[in-house]
């Protein structure tokens, strides 16, 4: 390695750095400001992107070409930051004191909704922009060709650096963003107008994301895979700078910029999970991030505590006709309705694992399908390697899941808030990413088939009643977990946790138990799942599952016994049978999404109780 390679791959690096620095730092401003964790911004990076490709060579006809390019550049990114404010005014002022994870489901609604807009405006096919007028040649350094438009992007993220430092720090609206970013409560009651601090807030992350949408124009083209690629990096970012700091998101993009410049010659064998894996060490050794702090009391909403209902006699009354439907439904049903309802007791049991640490114990987990995908792989290798059969699997797939749930929740306790989540993602993403490139014993991301359950469990339906009976022994021990001494310590450590530490109750302890019982649980669902498909591959480690069970978990209803279920019943519904009618299944999906969000904040499940209680409550009172 000559020092002449060095100094061009540092290059790249800075490069690089500068474009993540200007797509994350709108993400940690906007969570500073508001506690929201803005999905949408992957979105709105996209959009930048896409209307650059629009604008500019409209522009470079009527005007010259330097100007040309980067008027089309600036107005693609305020033109992201109307769309910005329409969000905000139609949808996120509507949810602001509602829980994080509701936003969060709200504006991965707007993910959806947009990538169909995008597809339906401008196509499916990859657009190519216009190169940049001075900036389309080459510089050489030390021998070595260098982009003369990688030079200028290296001088653009500590520009932006320095415009965010004045406008923060030499401005009035600078001064209400600090102050709320360091104590939103407190500076509301000082007389700060929130709602048009928040719009314009987000007004300038969708600016942010925009331009750096529209400056990879000359990079690579517009697709509709951008929002998702960036987002997962800006999250990465912004975390590991510490949520809030935009010198930390700088530092952040420095790092990860050179990590990833360098990581694919020094650690080629770990390049899909190396900035997963810095982030797990930089949390694990300094849980705010680089240059974060702690979460002020107040800053944020605080936890309601809402009483889960108790399993009465209407409950176990409903439980009973739900498992006798369950247990008839093959003398009238035909092969495919059994197959989908093996999938939504598999995935029921998935969300109901994920609730247990989601809406009893307060933790949230943006990687669950770490356990799931670590019993699904622990049910298949044994299996493939060993000839082991399915009743050896479905027995160790549950025990894999629960080791590593104890392992990593170890770490995972001393986190919380959106730190603990990202840092369940960055496990994730590690267990995904060595499942795809330890070829040899996991098949890469071909995966492993042939994983088929013994003979006498080979046909759909005897396989049909062994899931529903694992299941619903599963089901009925994570219920009664829920309502012994131990579920009610979680709800404690969830609503008032300097209050549970004080009476004695070591909040921590219980939370990891939570942890490894929730792992112990979605690893049987995996062991179901892989014996179900008769085959496996990395997908079930990936962010799209762990986002099905929170999806699942959040439209059920998380605090109610049988939420998750309805969630999962569902969205499976949906996705077999309302999502093939139509090409542009994402944008209903997305729709219907948000449309719950607004309308039913606590869930299909949680709507019907309330009712109920409302009923009851009137009768009572006539």
């Amino acid at each position: 390695m000559d020092f002449s390679f060095i100094v061009i791959q540092t290059l790249n690096g800075l490069a690089t750095a500068s474009f993540l620095f200007i797509a994350a730092c709108g993400l940690s401003i906007v969570f500073g400001v508001t506690r929201i964790v803005n999905f949408a911004h992957g979105s709105f990076y996209m959009l930048g992107a896409y209307f650059a490709v629009t604008y500019t060579p409209m522009l470079l006809g009527v005007m010259p070409g330097f100007f040309g390019f980067w008027f089309g550049v600036l107005t693609a990114a305020l033109s992201v930051g109307l769309l910005a404010i329409l969000m905000e005014v139609f949808l996120l002022r509507r949810i602001y004191r509602a829980p994080e994870l509701f936003q969060l489901l709200a504006t991965f609604g707007v993910v959806l909704v947009v990538q169909d807009l995008v597809v339906w405006l401008w196509g499916p096919e990859d657009i190519l922009g216009p190169r940049a007028p001075g900036l389309s040649s080459f510089v050489t350094i030390l021998g070595q060709r260098f982009p003369t438009y990688e030079l200028a992007m290296i001088v653009a993220g500590p520009l932006v650096l320095a415009a965010i430092w004045l406008l923060f720090h030499k401005t009035r609206f600078g001064v209400l963003v600090r102050a709320a970013t360091a104590d939103r409560e407190i500076a509301g009651t000082l007389g700060v107008n929130q709602t048009a601090l928040f719009t314009a807030v987000l007004f300038l992350s969708g600016c942010l994301a925009g331009l750096a949408g529209a400056l990879q124009m000359p990079r690579e083209p517009a697709n509709p895979f951008m929002d998702i690629n960036m987002i997962a990096e800006a999250f990465v970012v912004t975390v590991i700078g510490g949520m809030g700091s935009v010198p930390g998101a700088f530092l952040a993009a420095v790092l990860i910029g050179l990590l990833q410049a360098f990581g694919i010659v020094i650690f080629p064998k770990i390049t899909l999970v190396l900035v997963f894996l810095v982030m797990a060490v930089v949390l694990i050794m300094r849980p705010y991030g680089l240059l974060g702090r702690p979460e002020t009391v107040g800053a944020a909403p605080a936890n309601e505590a809402v009483p889960m209902p108790p399993f009465d006699a209407p409950a176990r009354l409903f439980t009973v006709v739900i498992i006798g439907f369950l247990v008839l439904l093959p003398f009238f049903a035909d092969d495919f309705t059994l197959k989908l309802m093996i999938e939504v007791m598999v995935f029921g049991l998935f969300a109901l694992s994920l609730n247990l640490l989601l809406g009893i114990g307060g933790v949230v987990s943006f990687g669950h399908a770490a356990y799931f995908g670590l019993g699904a792989y622990g049910a298949a290798l044994i299996a493939r390697h060993f000839n082991a059969p399915m009743e050896a699997g479905l027995l160790l797939a549950p025990v894999f899941a629960g080791v590593g749930a104890a392992l990593l929740g170890a770490f995972l306790v001393r986190l919380s808030g959106v730190y603990l989540a990202m840092l369940t993602l960055a496990f994730a993403q590690i267990l995904y990413a060595v499942a795809f490139q330890w070829v040899e014993i996991t098949g890469g991301d071909n995966g492993l088939i042939g994983i088929w359950p013994s003979a006498w469990a080979a046909e759909r339906l005897p396989y049909y009643y062994l899931t529903l009976t694992l299941c619903t022994i599963a089901v009925l021990l994570l219920f009664r977990l829920i309502e012994a001494p131990f579920g009610y310590a979680l709800r404690a450590g969830r609503d008032a946790p300097a209050r549970a530490d004080a009476i004695g109750i070591h909040v921590a302890r219980h939370r990891w138990l939570a942890f490894t019982l929730a792992g112990v649980a979605a690893g049987l669902a995996g062991g179901l799942y892989v014996y179900s498909k008769g085959n496996i591959d990395p997908v079930s480690l990936s962010i799209p599952i762990s986002v099905d069970a929170l999806t699942m978990a959040l439209l059920g209803g998380i605090h109610t016994f049988f939420g998750p279920l309805v969630g999962a019943a569902g969205l499976h519904l949906l996705k077999d049978f309302i999502m093939p009618l139509s090409d542009h299944w994402r944008f209903f999906l997305g729709a219907l999404i948000i449309a719950l969000v607004l309308l039913f904040p606590e869930g299909i499940a949680g709507f019907f109780r309330r009712h109920a209680s409302w009923r009851k409550a009137g009768e009572a009172r006539a």
